[in-house]
């Protein structure tokens, strides 16, 4: 009998975002799996049902999680669904680990075997499976379409009869694969752009995509960069005379994308209200690492919020927002992770848990934790003992609000293999890689 594998619909009222597509559904029957997705599980991202029968997946119910071998998902799931998994069953999805230990106790107490895929290893041979960078690129993007559309102004320069538009310009905090993103996007867009980084290497980055690079170019910048290709934080001499450049950059700005996170911590705060009070009227600061604390002051998680007249633009899971994209993607990061743990000849799952991926990404296994930088989190949890009954599909989902993937932003596109021991960025739902 064919392993099985079950794509959930996501029970979080803010995630549009499905764990499977057509296109991999299809793949995955064709590796051996019984394919079974949850009727409405991917409405939110413009995929219908009909299209996953028709790629060979049984479209099923909440109820299919109790004997599947691995459950695909976007997010973290629930207490409640996790009394619905099969212990020893493999759970693939992006977890967020970091401040919240209880619930990877939860996990290892469920007996499931959990990989977080933001936890992917930064080496050429994972490039497909990097969750934060497919869903960061997407948030940088939207990044600017969000700012174009709060501002009441065109982007490119005009020349008419009646006069010249000028060119709006645009300043996007953090050169990681959001960042970059963003300025491809303003400057397809017509638009002005400089950009700023702590790292030496966003310099020619930035350069090659038509911008300018703003930044204190002193001895501390020019060893400002792990060997995993992270940002370091900065000393607080440098963070002061840094502040008062782009204090002064800001004031001249139209637009101001934010996307800055440093691993495993609350995003830097790069924008004061000093600053925003320095700005036209009309401005716009689109702030992607507002999930973890925002690089504004201001900002609001979820929200648009005006100070002094410049809009502060909060919203949460940023690739959900153009969900059907970021459901493509992801999806795809998904089935080349399995992919590497399906015995070719058997057509079965078989976990070498000696290989890199499996060691950098695996959370919990047998009751217990695994993962080095959680392992020493106590297991304490009670154990989870599953439902007598299904839990029952949500009556109603509240309509998509986008959210987001946090902008993880400061992490760097290389292929530098990471440092052993380093944590990955805590995303909530995807962000900057």
């Amino acid at each position: 009998m064919a392993q099985t594998i079950f794509i959930p619909r996501e029970t979080d009222p803010t995630e549009p975002r499905v764990a499977a597509s057509p296109e991999t559904v299809k793949k995955l029957v064709g590796l051996g799996f019984s394919v079974a997705v949850e009727k409405g599980a991917g409405t939110l991202s413009r995929i219908p049902d009909d299209a996953f029968e028709t790629a060979g997946a049984k479209i099923g119910t909440p109820g299919d999680a109790k004997s599947a071998d691995v459950i695909l998902r976007v997010r973290r799931p629930s207490t409640v669904e996790l009394k619905g998994y099969r212990k020893g069953a493999v759970l693939v999805a992006m977890l967020d680990p970091y401040g919240h230990e209880a619930e990877v106790r939860e996990l290892a107490s469920a007996g499931i075997s959990a990989f977080t895929m933001e936890f992917m290893p930064r080496i050429t041979r994972a490039q497909v499976m990097d969750v934060l960078s497919s869903q960061a690129n997407l948030s940088g993007y939207q990044a600017v379409i969000d700012a174009a559309a709060e501002y009441d102004r065109a982007m490119p320069m005009m020349m008419t009869a009646a006069g010249t538009v000028p060119a709006a310009k645009v300043f996007v905090m953090g050169a990681g694969v959001a960042g970059l993103q963003a300025i491809a996007t303003a400057r397809r867009l017509g638009a002005v752009v400089t950009a700023t980084d702590v790292r030496p290497a966003a310099k020619e980055q930035v350069a090659s995509l038509g911008a300018k690079f703003v930044a204190v170019e002193d001895d501390e910048f020019k060893a400002a960069e792990t060997a995993g290709g992270y940002a370091k934080e900065m000393s607080k001499e440098y963070q002061a005379k840094q502040a008062a450049l782009v204090a002064d950059h800001i004031a001249k700005q139209d637009i101001v994308i934010t996307t800055a996170l440093i691993p495993g911590r609350p995003a830097p705060r790069l924008v004061s209200k000093e600053m925003l009070a320095s700005m036209r009227p009309g401005s716009i600061v689109v702030d992607l690492a507002v999930e973890r604390g925002g690089n504004v002051e201001g900002a609001q998680p979820g929200k648009v919020v005006e100070i002094g007249g410049v809009k502060i633009v909060g919203h949460l899971n940023v690739p959900g927002r153009i969900a059907a994209t970021a459901s493509q993607l992801y999806a795809r990061n998904l089935l080349a992770f399995i992919e590497t743990m399906v015995d070719k000849e058997s057509k079965t799952l078989k976990i070498n848990f000696d290989d890199e991926l499996v060691k950098a990404t695996l959370l919990t296994r047998d009751g217990a934790i695994v993962h080095p930088a959680f392992a020493g989190v106590a297991t304490d949890a009670k154990p989870i003992t599953p439902a007598v009954k299904t839990p029952a599909a949500p009556k109603a989902r509240a309509k998509a609000a986008p959210g987001a993937s946090a902008a993880e932003a400061a992490k760097t596109p290389t292929n530098k293999a990471p440092t052993k021991g380093r944590k990955p960025a805590a995303s909530k739902t995807g962000g900057e890689a």
